[in-house]
């Protein structure tokens, strides 16, 4: 065997070795893209499950989100009421503490009056007696 047929021999091993380890490389490849190929189905058939049953949940929620509403819209005039019933209530505690306070003025005045008329009297009174003595 000369030189160049030794080199051709290794290179020919080399080269065979190397599509070995490729084509071991290929076969993992092969199963790996296979096991993704499943877990995509999966996944798209859990996506699909998922996704119809958000659109039941959206669905529902609206369905419940427009009963809310027109119960509110029941219950609205109700709280208007009870608010048009509370300044009502703070009206009428208002005219009372206004009525209150001018009762309370006019008792004061009458009083005042009262008295000022007592000793109005009572002064006549003493310079009558005072003149019919002299």
């Amino acid at each position: 065997m000369t030189g160049g047929q030794v080199a051709g021999l290794i290179a020919a091993i080399a080269f065979l070795i190397l599509v070995l380890f490729i084509g071991m490389f290929l076969v993992k490849m092969n199963k790996t893209l296979g096991e993704v190929n499943k877990s995509v189905k999966t996944m798209t058939s859990d996506i699909d499950v998922i996704s119809h049953q958000a659109e039941n949940i959206m669905a529902n929620a609206n369905e419940l989100l427009e009963d809310v509403n027109q119960k509110v819209a029941t219950i609205d005039p109700v709280f208007q009421a009870a608010a048009d019933l509370g300044e009502s209530v703070s009206d009428l505690n208002t005219a009372t503490r206004n009525l209150t306070e001018r009762v309370g003025e006019t008792a004061k005045t009458t009083a005042k009056t009262s008295l000022a008329a007592r000793m109005g009297k009572t002064a006549f009174d003493l310079y009558r007696n005072h003149k019919s003595k002299d």
